[in-house]
């Protein structure tokens, strides 16, 4: 059985936990960290608003229906979704765009051998 880990993700008072594979849970914080750190250069009017990576943890018991676990998978699925639909037109969307798609390809190839 894979052994997953859980990044603890916060926006305003909504609380979220990704699951992913241990072996890549630092790089969707780090992703996170990234892309908070360029979203504020981005010069679209639709800007994804991007929740803050506050934790990691090995194991989750979710005791209140209002924090939510996720796939990894769909939530970079999503996070994919959201970045490649904003009409920029200055900064270099590009560059995230392929950040998050790294992940992304890395995420799906870890699914299809382990599950």
């Amino acid at each position: 059985m894979a052994t997953m880990r859980y990044v603890l993700l916060q926006q305003e008072t909504k609380l979220t936990f990704v699951e992913m594979p241990a072996s890549h849970a630092y790089q969707l914080s780090a992703l996170n960290l990234r892309l908070r750190k360029e979203i504020d250069k981005l010069t679209a009017d639709e800007v994804p608003v991007l929740p803050l990576a506050v934790a990691e943890c090995d194991a989750v018991d979710v005791h209140a229906d209002s924090v939510h676990i996720v796939s990894g998978l769909d939530y970079i699925n999503q996070l994919e979704a959201d970045f490649a639909s904003i009409k920029e037109k200055s900064y270099p969307l590009i560059s995230l765009l392929t950040e998050i798609r790294a992940l992304q390809a890395q995420l799906e190839q870890w699914y299809e051998e382990e599950m």
